[in-house]
Protein backbone atom coordinates (compact mmCIF):
# COMPACT_ATOMS: atom_id res chain seq x y z
CA UNK A 1 0.00 0.00 0.00
CA UNK A 2 1.44 3.50 -1.00
CA UNK A 3 1.21 6.19 1.18
CA UNK A 4 -1.31 8.98 -0.58
CA UNK A 5 -1.08 12.44 0.97
CA UNK A 6 -3.65 15.22 0.02
CA UNK A 7 -4.52 18.54 1.62
CA UNK A 8 -5.69 17.79 4.92
CA UNK A 9 -2.78 15.41 5.74
CA UNK A 10 -0.70 16.39 8.50
CA UNK A 11 3.54 15.14 8.68
CA UNK A 12 4.04 16.10 12.42
CA UNK A 13 0.79 16.04 15.06
CA UNK A 14 1.33 17.66 18.53
CA UNK A 15 -0.71 15.57 20.94
CA UNK A 16 -0.15 15.60 24.81
CA UNK A 17 2.93 17.72 24.64
CA UNK A 18 4.87 15.31 22.15
CA UNK A 19 5.56 15.56 18.16
CA UNK A 20 3.94 12.09 16.40
CA UNK A 21 4.87 10.92 12.92
CA UNK A 22 1.98 11.36 10.66
CA UNK A 23 3.12 8.95 8.44
CA UNK A 24 3.16 5.90 10.64
CA UNK A 25 -0.52 4.03 11.14
CA UNK A 26 -2.31 5.39 14.29
CA UNK A 27 -1.56 2.84 16.66
CA UNK A 28 1.59 2.72 16.54
CA UNK A 29 2.17 6.62 16.24
CA UNK A 30 0.60 6.77 19.42
CA UNK A 31 3.00 4.70 21.49
CA UNK A 32 5.53 8.04 20.83
CA UNK A 33 3.55 9.32 23.98
CA UNK A 34 5.66 8.54 27.07
CA UNK A 35 3.17 6.21 29.16
CA UNK A 36 1.33 4.30 25.85
CA UNK A 37 2.84 1.35 24.81
CA UNK A 38 1.22 -0.75 21.63
CA UNK A 39 -1.50 -2.54 23.66
CA UNK A 40 -2.99 1.03 25.36
CA UNK A 41 -2.95 2.52 22.09
CA UNK A 42 -5.14 -0.59 20.22
CA UNK A 43 -7.25 -0.30 22.99
CA UNK A 44 -7.84 3.79 23.01
CA UNK A 45 -8.12 3.68 19.08
CA UNK A 46 -11.01 0.68 19.57
CA UNK A 47 -12.99 3.13 21.80
CA UNK A 48 -12.35 6.24 19.77
CA UNK A 49 -13.72 3.76 16.81
CA UNK A 50 -10.30 5.02 14.87
CA UNK A 51 -9.48 2.56 12.51
CA UNK A 52 -6.06 1.09 13.30
CA UNK A 53 -4.67 0.86 10.09
CA UNK A 54 -5.15 4.34 9.25
CA UNK A 55 -2.74 6.93 9.16
CA UNK A 56 -1.80 9.25 11.98
CA UNK A 57 -1.39 12.78 9.72
CA UNK A 58 -5.10 11.79 8.51
CA UNK A 59 -6.79 11.94 11.48
CA UNK A 60 -9.26 14.92 12.17
CA UNK A 61 -9.12 17.45 14.84
CA UNK A 62 -12.43 15.38 16.35
CA UNK A 63 -10.73 12.07 16.22
CA UNK A 64 -7.82 13.51 18.09
CA UNK A 65 -9.51 15.34 20.92
CA UNK A 66 -11.71 12.28 21.56
CA UNK A 67 -8.25 9.98 21.63
CA UNK A 68 -7.06 12.66 24.22
CA UNK A 69 -10.20 12.38 26.19
CA UNK A 70 -9.50 8.44 26.51
CA UNK A 71 -6.02 9.26 27.35
CA UNK A 72 -6.49 11.69 29.90
CA UNK A 73 -9.59 9.42 31.32
CA UNK A 74 -9.79 6.00 30.69
CA UNK A 75 -12.34 4.79 32.88
CA UNK A 76 -14.68 6.74 32.26
CA UNK A 77 -14.81 4.99 28.40
CA UNK A 78 -14.59 1.79 30.47
CA UNK A 79 -11.31 0.59 29.99
CA UNK A 80 -10.14 -2.08 32.54
CA UNK A 81 -8.65 -1.29 35.90
CA UNK A 82 -6.00 -3.70 35.24
CA UNK A 83 -4.72 -2.02 32.08
CA UNK A 84 -3.68 1.43 33.95
CA UNK A 85 -0.11 1.72 34.67
CA UNK A 86 -0.81 3.50 37.99
CA UNK A 87 -2.73 1.01 40.30
CA UNK A 88 -3.81 1.87 43.59
CA UNK A 89 -1.96 4.41 44.29
CA UNK A 90 -0.14 5.12 47.87
CA UNK A 91 -0.97 8.55 48.50
CA UNK A 92 -4.88 8.22 47.29
CA UNK A 93 -5.85 4.50 46.58
CA UNK A 94 -6.99 5.18 43.42
CA UNK A 95 -6.17 3.86 40.15
CA UNK A 96 -4.92 6.08 36.77
CA UNK A 97 -3.64 5.95 33.57
CA UNK A 98 -0.28 8.50 33.80
CA UNK A 99 1.12 10.33 30.90
CA UNK A 100 4.03 12.41 29.83
CA UNK A 101 5.41 14.48 32.71
CA UNK A 102 3.07 13.29 35.31
CA UNK A 103 4.39 10.10 34.80
CA UNK A 104 7.85 11.04 34.85
CA UNK A 105 7.01 13.45 38.25
CA UNK A 106 5.53 10.25 39.72
CA UNK A 107 8.69 7.59 39.16
CA UNK A 108 10.72 10.44 40.48
CA UNK A 109 8.41 10.44 43.36
CA UNK A 110 8.71 6.86 43.82
CA UNK A 111 12.26 6.79 43.41
CA UNK A 112 12.88 9.47 45.79
CA UNK A 113 10.50 7.77 48.67
CA UNK A 114 12.37 4.63 48.34
CA UNK A 115 15.92 6.37 48.85
CA UNK A 116 13.99 8.35 52.13
CA UNK A 117 12.87 4.77 53.67
CA UNK A 118 16.71 3.20 53.03
CA UNK A 119 14.66 0.24 51.04
CA UNK A 120 17.18 -2.07 49.03
CA UNK A 121 15.82 -0.81 46.08
CA UNK A 122 16.01 3.04 46.85
CA UNK A 123 19.61 2.48 48.19
CA UNK A 124 20.84 0.35 44.45
CA UNK A 125 19.18 3.70 42.72
CA UNK A 126 21.15 6.04 45.22
CA UNK A 127 24.45 4.04 44.49
CA UNK A 128 23.98 4.08 40.47
CA UNK A 129 23.79 -0.26 40.67
CA UNK A 130 21.37 -2.56 39.27
CA UNK A 131 18.15 -2.75 40.68
CA UNK A 132 16.11 -5.59 39.56
CA UNK A 133 18.27 -8.69 40.49
CA UNK A 134 20.52 -8.66 37.33
CA UNK A 135 23.67 -10.09 37.54
CA UNK A 136 26.24 -7.36 37.78
CA UNK A 137 29.77 -9.50 37.94
CA UNK A 138 30.60 -9.04 34.29
CA UNK A 139 28.27 -6.96 33.18
CA UNK A 140 27.04 -2.69 33.07
CA UNK A 141 31.01 -2.00 34.00
CA UNK A 142 30.21 1.79 32.25
CA UNK A 143 33.05 2.09 29.62
CA UNK A 144 35.14 -0.74 31.84
CA UNK A 145 37.10 -3.24 29.44
CA UNK A 146 36.91 -6.69 30.93
CA UNK A 147 40.05 -8.14 31.84
CA UNK A 148 42.43 -5.45 31.86
CA UNK A 149 43.41 -4.29 35.24
CA UNK A 150 42.63 -1.07 36.43
CA UNK A 151 39.91 -0.44 33.48
CA UNK A 152 40.71 1.29 30.36
CA UNK A 153 41.73 4.59 31.91
CA UNK A 154 44.77 3.17 34.09
CA UNK A 155 48.31 4.18 34.11
CA UNK A 156 50.81 3.14 31.51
Amino acid sequence: MSLQINNEFQHILRVLNTNIDGKRKVMFAMTKITGIGRRFSNIICKKAEVDVTRRAGTLTNEEIEKLVAIINSPKQFKVPEWFLNRQKDLTTGKSSHNVVNVLIGTTRGDIERLKKIRQHRGIRHFWGAKVKGQHTKTTGRHGRVVGFPGGQGSAK
